[in-house]
């Protein structure tokens, strides 16, 4: 029975999702550098002796020509309209992803971001046009909407508020549907007049891509030539062709890693090593990239191009404004300027506070446990940080290269003004409640609706526990806790939490997962017991063998680990999220009555540990 219900696919989840990989956060942090050091060689070009310069590279045209036909676009237009649609088709890849297996997939998780996220679009579009309610300046109401990710993680980097994890996660997760809002903002109001047979056209190609996932060859061909020729259609439609990168990039399937291929990738690498030939070769690295989806492939060999190509290129491209002391000061005078300042800046920050706030108070959505309104309100002024998308529609928004100036100068205040105040909210709120040194304190009270508890909830003494299932160490000092819990008795409260350490334990995530399964039928320790019982022995379809020994019901089971696999999942991220900020890096790690316990955990170190944790012991 256990091996019939082997579910086909197991969520793997990503490092950077459970503890924030340092090679990740450092790409961005250099990613985020490297815009701001491209922001200000534009800003010293476009304001320096050789100002000329600049303005003439933007308006040299490239041209394209084949026989009678010829195309040409000016160097600006070739960045904006060109090469951005890359950067777009990297948003539409996150959007897909984290809207299947992501973040989003959990409603009740998801809704407060979303609905902070609408907030942030709404509220200050609103703010905008309370001082241009009229006249042409209207029609920029888009330049306030949207956040720029890659400085909000590298200001996130700067400030370096404490116990960052839970709020960058957050504020990723809300920026997703920010970009969803600015692309059907871009899509639906910035498009020039629309010509109905290219149109046609462009919707008969997006057709054409949904069903290039069912072609057994050549897919990659032929999401390219359909994504050039639905660029054309977009562009001769009037719809602006950056969008073409949003729609092939809707249209590529994402799924976690399955057991089945990734095991046929092993045998494959097993058959090359033994008999290394081209063959072998090329059947191990087809099987290797087969068992990722090629949404993960292409985000992992497009996404650096554009964050180190092709952002700081358009920041180069669109940073360029005039501050001299005349466009300063008619920039001041400029409803324009202050209406981006204000939409960014207070809509942003009033708009994703607010609606969290609401969100949590009425029960409608659910925080992340550690997540406090303090730290949304310090990230939701980081929000008012808008430049790409802002900068992006600037350009298609406004036509006068006057108004284009005051807007830019609006975009680029309104960014530092966002990062001082977001500063500001960080370093004084935790200084008016300054934490605990990291990893001494338990992080989160035990909560007894949601931890793993053995014993009275209301016992005077409390032991938790993080640590992972393939652990030996975390299997004797299992051991050792029964003995400290017989000794005891009901004054003792025993938790477990997870911290499934995946480099050094491979297995140990989906036990995790599979003991959170059991749990959802109040079978939690009887499981964990039988996952110590076989630690070497942790596949899938052993641990449902070990499921039907604790009791579970196996079709239950089976579908808490497939169709609701999002409850499991976040049952267990929320552990390792709190090992990340607490700066654990081995298993066990012990607190005895909320204080880190430092020393052998054998049962008598922790019973005297215990002993000398009473109130007057």
């Amino acid at each position: 029975m256990a091996e019939q219900l082997a579910p086909r696919g197991f969520p793997l989840l990503p490092s950077r999702l459970i503890r924030g990989s340092k090679a990740t956060k450092t790409s961005d942090n250099t990613a985020a550098a490297l815009l701001l050091a491209c922001t200000v060689f534009a800003i010293l070009w476009a304001n320096s002796p050789w100002a000329q310069s600049y303005s003439q590279l933007l308006e040299t045209h490239m041209a394209i020509g084949f026989g009678d036909a010829h195309f040409e676009m000016s160097v600006k237009h070739v960045v904006n309209d060109a090469l951005m649609t890359f950067f777009f088709f990297i948003v539409g890849l996150e959007v897909t992803r984290e809207f299947t297996i992501g973040e989003l997939t959990d409603r009740s998780r998801a809704a407060v971001p979303v609905v902070a996220a609408a907030a942030g679009l709404v509220l200050p579009a609103v703010v905008f046009l309370l001082f241009n309610s009229t006249g042409e300046n209207a029609q920029a109401w888009g330049v306030v909407i949207s956040t720029d990710t890659a400085f909000l993680v590298g200001a996130l980097a700067i400030i370096k508020p404490k116990f960052p994890a839970r709020v960058r996660l957050f504020l990723l997760t809300l920026a997703v549907v920010d970009d969803v809002g600015a692309l059907g903002a871009i899509a639906l109001f910035y498009s020039d007049s629309i010509q109905v047979i290219p149109l046609v056209v462009a919707i008969v190609l997006i057709v054409a891509l949904a069903l290039v996932r069912f072609v057994r060859v050549a897919r990659g061909p032929a999401y390219a030539v359909l994504g050039v020729a639905l660029w054309i259609a977009l562009y001769l439609a009037g719809v602006h062709p950056t969008l073409a990168g949003v729609a092939v990039a809707l249209s590529i399937p994402v799924f976690t890693p399955e057991r089945r291929p990734v095991e046929r990738a092993v045998e494959q690498i097993r058959a090359f090593r033994q008999s290394p030939n081209s063959q072998y070769a090329r059947e191990a690295s087809r099987s290797l990239r087969a068992s990722i989806s090629i949404n993960e492939r292409l985000q992992t060999a497009v996404g650096p191009i554009v964050s180190f190509g092709i952002l700081p290129l358009f920041a180069l491209v669109n940073a360029g404004v005039r501050l001299d002391a005349e466009s300063l000061a008619t920039a001041l005078r400029s409803p324009l300027t202050w209406g981006i300042v204000a939409g960014l800046v207070v809509g942003k920050f009033v708009g994703i506070t607010a609606a969290t706030w609401l969100m949590a108070r009425s029960g409608m959505g659910v925080l992340a446990p550690g997540l406090t309104l303090r730290r949304i309100a310090g990230g939701a002024a980081l929000s008012g940080i808008g430049f790409t998308i802002s900068l992006f529609i600037v350009d298609i928004a406004i036509s006068e290269p006057g108004r284009q100036d005051q807007a830019r100068i609006g975009v680029l205040s309104a960014s530092i003004i966002a990062f001082a105040l977001g500063w500001a909210i960080f370093r004084i709120t935790d200084w008016l409640s300054p934490p605990e040194p990291v990893g001494l304190t338990l992080l989160r009270p035990v909560d007894p609706d949601r931890d793993h508890i053995r014993g009275r909830n209301d016992a005077p003494l409390t032991l938790v526990e993080y640590g992972d299932f393939e652990c030996p160490f975390c299997s004797r000092a299992t051991g050792a806790i029964d003995e400290v819990r017989d000794h005891f008795g009901d004054d003792l409260r025993d938790v477990w939490r997870h911290f499934p350490l995946e480099r050094a334990h491979p297995r140990a995530f989906d036990a995790a997962r599979a003991s959170e399964a059991a749990a959802l039928q109040g079978r939690f320790w009887e499981m964990a017991h039988e996952l110590f019982e076989h630690q070497d022995d942790l596949e899938w379809s052993d641990m449902y063998r070990y499921a039907v020994r604790a009791g579970c019901d196996i079709e239950q089971f089976d579908q808490d680990v497939r169709v609701h696999s999002s409850k499991v999942l976040h049952r267990v991220t929320d552990d390792a999220e709190d090992a990340e900020a607490m700066d654990l890096n081995a298993t066990p790690t012990l607190f005895v009555n909320g204080k880190r316990h430092k020393g052998p955990w054998d049962a008598a170190s922790l019973i005297r540990a215990l002993e000398r944790s009473r109130p007057g012991g």
